[in-house]
């Protein structure tokens, strides 16, 4: 009978390491934002190289010269390949590419980033670490 149990116990403890990581995936999911992407070019203001998501923040010129506050959010520090805290400063300007948040709020997902001089700075976690180069 002891036996039996602890059968029991290391299958529902075995299980519960499976299906731990599907919640977490599940907020990962692109639902509040539209599905066209955007295009802004603008001015880093801060850059947050923090958990569980980095974050730019950006000025942009709209249309009518008026100066907006975008925040642009990417994946973790962890999935950035080459990136640090000092990849992105106050001042620099960037462009950036990808999906905004439904319901007109400035709020990116962020697809793709170029510097001003044109290189990307590559959010899926492919860009060289500097001794790899």
């Amino acid at each position: 009978m002891v036996n039996l149990k602890l059968r029991l116990a290391f299958l529902i403890l075995s299980a519960s390491f499976v299906w731990a990581p599907y919640p977490a995936a599940a907020h990962h999911g692109l639902a509040e934002f539209e599905q066209t992407p955007i295009t802004l070019k603008g001015t880093v203001t801060e850059f947050h190289f923090t958990n569980p998501h980095c974050v730019v923040e950006v000025e942009v010129k709209s249309g009518n010269s008026k100066v907006e506050t975008w925040q642009a959010e990417m994946t973790s520090p962890a999935h950035l390949k080459g990136w640090t805290p000092t990849s992105l400063a106050a001042g620099d300007e960037v462009t950036i590419t990808g999906y905004r948040a439904k319901g007109g709020s400035h709020y990116l997902w962020i697809t793709s980033l170029k510097s001003s001089n044109g290189v990307e700075l590559k959010t899926n976690g492919r860009n060289l670490i500097p001794d790899e180069r």
